[in-house]
């Protein structure tokens, strides 16, 4: 099942997959969604089985490792079946999820680019355990939109990591793991945060289909 934001006839469809512990409804996810959709973009949201148990009696089952995900996220960009240039990617383990098959599919010609929305670059308070291992190397035009202070990769340890010329970073100044800023500190309203990362995915999208 999907749940879907932005016109039909949209100029790109974006599938994107939810975090860890998070539904793909949930607030986070939604305010992302449809402030995307504004720019002309069809958004596809979908769960992963562990985290669509969830919503019975099956109970809460903790989320697997990102690598036994792959599966699922081919299978919905099968039942998808886009109309429109496709992008795919996620919020945090949903990018990082997507990032891991981004290559074959972008060879294969079935997907246009990867969005990560906070990507977890390392689990919280082990810098030296890193997930970047094919971030190296990527072949798919990327845009990876992370807040400056990002538990799981702040813009100082990123700047240290060897990342392909194809991945593009947006950051967002004192931005969270949600790519939320604390008004008090940045001056910046979550709002703020959203219409730039609306216009600069918009601009993104344009410029990969295009070529």
């Amino acid at each position: 099942m999907f749940l879907y934001d932005g016109p039909e006839n949209a100029k790109a469809t974006l599938l994107l997959a939810h975090g860890a512990g998070a539904p793909m409804d949930s607030a986070s996810m939604t305010s992302l969604a449809k402030t995307l959709a504004k720019h002309d973009l069809r958004i596809a949201r979908f769960e992963f089985g562990y985290m669509a148990g969830r919503r019975t009696a099956a109970g809460r089952k903790p989320p697997p490792r990102a690598e036994k995900l792959t599966a699922e996220y081919l299978a919905a960009i099968a039942a998808l079946s886009a109309k429109s240039p496709l992008v795919i990617g996620g919020k945090s383990m949903g990018g990082r999820v997507a990032s891991m098959i981004a290559d074959e599919l972008f060879a294969a010609g079935t997907i246009a680019g990867l969005l990560c929305l906070g990507y977890p670059f390392h689990p919280i308070g082990k810098p030296e355990q890193l997930r970047t291992a094919h971030l190296g190397e990527m072949k798919t035009p990327a845009l990876i939109a992370q807040g400056t202070r990002d538990p799981f990769g702040t813009r100082e340890e990123v700047a240290t990591y060897k990342l392909s010329k194809r991945i593009e970073i947006l950051w967002l100044e004192d931005g969270d793991h949600d790519l939320k800023p604390r008004k008090s500190v940045s001056g910046f309203f979550a709002a703020d945060h959203l219409a730039t990362l609306g216009q600069a995915v918009a601009a993104w999208v344009a410029r990969i289909t295009a070529a």
